[in-house]
């Protein structure tokens, strides 16, 4: 069947680049769009999905057949505006020409050796995203400044589940060191070292392996695998008062999301992040920052913490998502303080850091970095906030008062969480929009940090005629 590759008729060619605010909600996408019957190739893919690919994704019955930019197309020709980037991971957007030159090229030299031997590009991408983490400020760098407390390595891996097992392990093991440390004649590997136990909070999402599984606080993913990893205290996001009691000298990790994700678009404060990080280094916890999803630009700088007081820094900062555009990666970057525990077979992977995936990640992060991406960056996000600042005030009966997140990574908070999230997700796809859900009662928005003007105008457009929609029913 021959593939159909016109663009979607209300593709914003028509449209002016630049608009002001408007007084009033936009209207024009009451209505869904027009739903072709599906071809005899989607029917068979729907139906080779449902015999052979194990059920655990609920999807909507269309299949994806390319993107560009923006904007992905099913096998119907059907375009839809990707305001979610795969879950906030296609930092260029789709069929990037950048990138593809990049991975046919690396792909045709070195796709795959190992950890077993040295490979160009690993090294590389570390490098990479130390001098900027020293030059823009994370990890006790204070931007503008090129010495922070300790140097720092980087470990690579596949995904951010695996950066946050890998996390956990080295945190871990740094626990039972100071453990020993503390008096003479003690063994780390002494089966009465108690600093063992890991620190979450609610709302958190960490991946869905059973060690990152067991501090992701969701009754949904946990309860079918249950029992999971013991020795987990839950804590809550911005609760000063309750630290000390929760990072105790049993604990040898806390892990926390600077800006939560998956659980609602939630910041952590800066004065709980200083208390956090203080009562870690009272106790001798490693502190965690997991940048899985708020990391990499996406909240405007290169950590979600980047631009904090360097008394709010973790010890480690776990990446993944954007780091290669959608190619598999992910990666741990930690200081030499807690770096200095792990040595030849502690810690490895068979695929993590391949030439293919850190070449792809250099180039992708050598142009999110560039002063002239982030500028427009800035400016599209700053008008992305302005729209979203309008919508409380005209459905607040739907709506939360404040809007949340920061940068490319924003949270519409609804009063009525239990239908209102996922029915908008719903109405917004029949009109060739992608959003998220995220946590018990919020719309999450993550486009692609090159998203231009007139698309988040497309997307707040039809978001506001979604709302419209809600409020009328």
């Amino acid at each position: 069947m021959k593939r159909i590759t016109r663009l979607p008729i209300r593709k914003l060619t028509t449209l002016p680049l630049t608009r002001s605010l408007s007084t009033s909600p936009n209207l024009t996408h009451l209505h869904p769009t027009p739903t072709p019957s599906p071809s005899p190739q989607t029917l068979a893919t729907l139906a080779r999905a449902r015999d052979f690919l194990l059920p655990v994704y609920a999807r909507p019955d269309f299949v994806l057949s390319h993107g560009k930019g923006g904007w992905v197309y099913d096998l119907e020709g059907r375009g839809y505006l990707d305001f979610s980037a795969g879950i906030a991971v296609n930092a260029l957007g789709h069929g990037d020409e950048g990138v593809l030159k990049v991975l046919t090229e690396q792909a045709g030299k070195l796709l795959h050796t190992s950890n077993v031997y040295h490979n160009e590009w690993a090294g590389k991408l570390a490098e990479l995203l130390i001098t900027l983490t020293q030059a823009e400020g994370g990890l006790g760098y204070t931007a503008g400044k090129t010495t922070g407390d300790t140097g720092a390595k980087v470990f690579f891996a596949n995904s951010g589940t695996e950066a946050n097992e890998g996390a956990l392990k080295i945190a871990r093991k740094v626990g039972k060191e100071r453990w020993a440390a503390k008096e003479a004649g003690r063994q780390w590997d002494d089966a009465a070292c108690g600093k063992t136990r890991i620190v979450c909070f609610e709302n958190s999402f960490h991946g869905r392996s059973m060690g990152a599984l067991s501090v992701t606080t969701n009754p949904k993913y946990q309860k079918p695998f249950a029992p999971l990893i013991p020795g987990v205290d839950v804590g809550k996001l911005n609760d000063v008062a309750g630290l000390e009691a929760l990072v105790g000298e049993d604990t040898c990790a806390v892990i926390v999301e600077p800006v939560q994700g998956e659980g609602g678009i939630h910041d952590a404060s800066v004065e709980w992040l200083k208390a956090l990080r203080k009562r870690c280094d009272d106790v001798g916890a490693v502190l965690i920052f997991d940048e899985i999803q708020c990391g990499l630009y996406r909240t405007g700088t290169l950590w979600a913490h980047s631009a904090l007081p360097k008394e709010c820094h973790p010890d480690i900062v776990t990446m993944a998502k954007p780091l290669a555009n959608g190619y598999p990666i992910g990666a741990v970057l930690l200081r030499d303080r807690v770096a200095g525990t792990m040595t030849a077979g502690t810690h490895g992977t068979t695929f993590g850091g391949s030439p293919l995936a850190c070449a792809i990640g250099h180039h992708v992060l050598t142009r999110l970095s560039s002063p002239a991406f982030l500028a427009s960056m800035a400016s599209t996000s700053a008008y992305l906030g302005a729209r979203l600042a309008q919508l409380p005030a005209w459905y607040p009966d739907l709506l939360q008062g404040d809007i949340r997140g920061r940068g490319l990574i924003r949270g519409l908070g609804f009063k009525d969480g239990s239908t209102h999230p996922g029915k908008v997700v719903e109405l917004a796809r029949e009109r060739g929009v992608f959003v998220l859900t995220a946590g018990k009662d919020a719309v999450r928005l993550v486009p692609s940090l090159n998203v231009g003007r007139e698309e988040v105008d497309l997307a707040v457009d039809v978001l506001e005629s979604c709302l419209h929609v809600v409020s009328r029913a």
